[in-house]
């Protein structure tokens, strides 16, 4: 819970920009003492190359993936496609949990996490493939080709069994939500799960966040969704619970009751920090 509360704080008073700089700048001398003592795993990256929250990549990485196997269902036989992997935080532990007929694509936005999952998680597990997507995001690839409302997965149809989305469409407004959700069902196997994480807004969430209780507050309204910064809104995005239901609807997605509500908004029983919402084709 304390570490909760000082990441919480490290958000709110340090602007969203210039977060991955200040992690680098702090993180970088105990990175180079590591090295020295050859203290790190190979497979932990240093925390100075984390784009996101440093906290415990192992413990986190395990915690998520026991949760795509119950509720989500994954199965170790299973061709999975992680939207969103990162620095390979999900990665890392389903290598010891996907077996030989099983196989893993990963894909991010950001080049430093790619590189770095393809120079040490593909080397030693071959059947884990890391693509960078080249999209548009203001604080994480600036530079970015394709929007990401129109961007097209760069895989067949029906090419998998499992999809999850951790700490994705947090981060997106709606026009690409509804264009990556549409891409999920489009790549998902008949029969197909998926599981994604949100900050979804309903009677409960805005009564605990109007009182004070919520880790984030979602203040600034945009079409169709809240924000929490309204500079840099993609910081934190938050969507109505009927506006999801709505979209997976639309692309075919039948979402699993009930929707495990996360701790975010105060609630005091939940099973992780955001909203999880899973699903099948």
């Amino acid at each position: 819970m304390l570490a909760m509360k000082l990441r919480s704080t490290f958000r709110r008073l340090v602007p969203t920009r210039f977060q991955p700089v200040m992690r680098k700048l702090f993180y970088l001398p105990a990175d180079s003492l590591d090295s020295i003592l050859g203290r790190r795993d190979p497979l932990t990256p240093p925390r100075s190359k984390f784009f996101f929250s440093t906290a415990n990549f192992k413990r986190r990485g395990e915690w998520f993936v026991k949760r795509l196997i119950d509720p989500g269902g994954l199965r170790p036989d299973d061709r999975v496609l992680d939207l969103g992997c990162g620095i390979g935080r999900m990665a890392v532990p389903l290598t010891k949990y996907l077996d030989a007929e099983g196989s893993y694509e990963g894909i991010d936005i950001v080049p430093e996490g790619i590189e770095w999952c393809q120079k040490e998680i593909t080397r030693s597990s071959p059947n884990f493939r890391f693509t960078l997507a080249d999209v548009y995001n203001k604080q994480y690839n600036p530079t970015g080709k394709f929007k990401a409302s129109e961007y097209v997965f760069p895989y067949e149809d029906d090419s998998f069994d499992f999809a999850f989305l951790a700490s994705v469409f947090t981060h997106m407004l709606p026009e690409e939500v509804d264009n990556y959700l549409s891409e999920v069902a489009r790549v998902l196997k008949d029969g197909g799960r998926c599981l994604i994480t949100f900050f979804l807004l309903n009677q409960e969430s805005l009564e605990l966040m109007e009182s004070g209780a919520s880790t984030i507050v979602f203040k600034h309204a945009l079409d169709g969704c809240r924000v929490k910064e309204r500079g840099t809104p993609e910081a934190a995005v938050a969507y109505p619970e009927g506006t999801i239901r709505d979209l997976y609807e639309r692309y075919g997605l039948e979402i699993e009751e009930p929707i495990r509500y996360g701790a975010w908004s105060g609630r005091r029983e939940s099973l992780g920090y955001q909203d999880m919402v899973v699903a099948s084709k």
